[in-house]
């Protein structure tokens, strides 16, 4: 489904965020996207 590895590593830093902010009501949704982010950013840096 995802041939492209640009899109490989956003859906898997995606997947981490969403884990981390489902348990968390409030604070939940912005730190997984911090998390999600910085996972997405230190990994496309590191191949690109």
């Amino acid at each position: 489904m995802l041939e492209n590895p640009v899109a490989k590593r956003t859906a898997i830093a995606a997947a981490v965020g969403a884990v981390v902010a489902i348990p968390l009501p409030f604070i939940g949704p912005i730190l997984g996207a911090i998390v999600g982010g910085g996972i997405g950013y230190f990994t496309a840096g590191k191949r690109s």
